[in-house]
């Protein structure tokens, strides 16, 4: 709030106006110092702790309430069996919500669960698996399980089907036996984009379902 919004008495006339302005210039600095106690404060000021002369009020729907005092927004709470919880102390007037702060407090922390999962899944690697084109049964199946267990962990996956030498001459055995990986982790996995050569390589990327 303004440090100069103070109103001298001489611009009234009625007894009443010149009350009103002697209430507002005794409240106006209340008014300040509290903004700045809640700005120095982190703690989220909860029903009775809120105590501005007006508060302009958000109903638990979303709706807007209108202006009215704290005492009148607290017994609307009341009336609703949940809190009064102040969300812009800096606002003229303070903006206070009915809500039901257990559960504000709830959904808060699964929504900042749900954003640290998501940060984690950024920062997830991207891992690399050559595969031979003569490579066993067995070996492959190695392989598949790596891929999997990185699948699970969250990290993206690049495929490589590797050619050496002669091998050059049969592509298409590449391909099939890409498709043939790929077919084994359909039900884990989403393929990004389409198979690609590069050089002697046959490359395809994928991450979890």
């Amino acid at each position: 709030m303004n440090r100069k919004t103070y109103y001298p008495l001489k611009i009234f006339k009625t007894p009443l106006e010149i009350n009103a302005a002697i209430w507002y210039n005794r409240n106006v600095k209340v008014i300040r110092e509290r903004t700045t106690i809640s700005n120095k404060n982190s703690h989220t000021r909860l029903n009775e702790e809120i105590r501005y002369p007006e508060v302009r009020v958000i109903g638990s729907s979303g709706e807007q309430l209108g202006i009215m005092s704290s005492k009148e927004a607290l017994s609307l709470a009341r009336e609703q069996d949940v809190d009064l919880v102040e969300i812009a102390a800096n606002a003229n007037p303070p903006v206070v919500k009915i809500i039901d702060w257990g559960k504000y407090q709830y959904q808060k922390m699964k929504e900042e669960a749900k954003n640290r999962k998501k940060a984690r899944e950024k920062q997830s690697e991207l891992k690399q698996m050559k595969i031979g084109l003569k490579i066993s049964d067995n070996d492959l199946n190695i392989k598949l399980r790596k891929i999997k267990g990185f699948l699970e962990d969250g990290d993206h996956v690049k495929i490589m089907v590797i050619l050496r030498g002669r091998e050059m001459a049969h592509k298409e055995l590449a391909n099939e036996l890409l498709d043939r990986v790929l077919k084994e982790l359909e039900e884990v996995a989403i393929v990004e984009g389409k198979p690609q050569f590069s050089g002697r390589n046959l490359a395809v990327g994928i991450r979890k379902k």
